[in-house]
């Protein structure tokens, strides 16, 4: 069987799947020219990311394939029910990325409570001629330890948050609308760990007792986060969106920062990518990433096995 790996696998994927049996193809094909490659090939399994699109045309002109596979956890670039209803799989790979996502929501929180993302715009500028001047600029750091944090979405990585959360001393409230309670576990290096409960509150008491809000939700048809929402934030909030671009209302975050609503924010997601509007892209008060939470090589080792793994068990029987 042949595996078109559209956007990319892992050495380590590769290789498990070749030792199933399977032929693995590498090779980027165009978006229009998908269908004809997929049907000249005879291609049984259609790997993906967030970047190639698998929707019904594409499954209906393709009789070759028997699964989809997402590299990643979101799927909104697949016609998921439609494939199933067709007797495809359709794969994903949830466990694989979730401590990645969670370490870059804490990258743009360290770096925002200490204006790293605003000093490495300005030293490379001014730093020899205005040393002094951006020294006091970046002077009014702050400690994310004492703070509470509020996680909106309270799944896989949502947890991984909270792990990393309270073991750097911050205080952890969660909303979730299927968790009503988790208990983390936090292990140590040495193989020790503890275990913390969390239980969960209504929505509104996140947005109104936390210091730094940051989202974990899977895409919405409308926002979770608009102009109300901030409203209820405490002012000077710090908030993180490593999640799906159109959870929180862009034009809104930019008016709550304008105020001194929103002291921090982070961005590695956007309305409309890949094009972010310019007013993010320009805005020096906002720590941006191009949508890299689940790019770290630890985690595509990850989702390359467990994509392996499951072809190899729903195809190889």
């Amino acid at each position: 069987m042949k595996v078109l790996a559209n956007d990319g696998i892992s050495q380590s994927g590769i290789e498990a799947l070749e030792a199933g049996g399977f032929e693995v193809i590498t090779t980027k094909v165009a978006q229009n020219q998908l269908e004809n490659f997929i049907n000249e090939n005879a291609v049984d399994v259609i790997l993906v990311r967030s970047a190639t699109q698998v929707r019904q045309e594409l499954i209906d002109a393709c009789p070759s394939i028997k699964l989809i596979g997402r590299g990643g956890v979101g799927m909104d670039n697949i016609d998921v029910d439609y494939a199933i209803n067709q007797g495809l799989h359709v794969i994903n790979t949830p466990n694989a990325s979730s401590s990645s996502v969670a370490e870059l929501v804490f990258a743009h929180l360290f770096g925002m409570v200490r204006f790293l993302h605003q000093a490495n715009r300005e030293m490379p500028l001014e730093g020899d001629t205005r040393f002094k001047d951006l020294k006091k600029d970046f002077a009014g750091g702050t400690e994310l330890r004492g703070k509470t944090i509020g996680i909106i979405g309270f799944g896989r990585i949502g947890k991984e948050v909270a792990k990393i959360a309270l073991g750097i001393g911050m205080k952890v409230i969660a909303n979730d609308g299927y968790v009503g309670e988790a208990i983390i576990n936090i292990p140590f290096y040495n193989g020790q760990s503890i275990d913390v409960n969390i239980e969960t509150q209504p929505f509104k008491e996140i947005l109104k007792h936390s210091d730094f809000i940051t989202l974990h939700v899977p895409n919405q048809k409308q926002y979770i986060v608009g102009e109300d929402e901030f409203k209820l934030m405490k002012d000077g909030v710090g908030i993180i969106n490593a999640a799906r671009g159109g959870v929180i209302d862009e034009v809104a975050l930019v008016n709550a920062i304008d105020s001194g609503k929103v002291k921090y924010a982070g961005l590695d997601v956007f309305e409309k990518e890949p094009t972010p509007e310019i007013q993010l892209l320009m805005n020096p008060d906002i720590s941006l990433t191009p949508h890299i939470g689940a790019a770290t090589l630890e985690a595509q080792d990850r989702i390359g096995k467990e994509l392996a793994e499951q072809i190899i068990k729903l195809l190889s029987e």
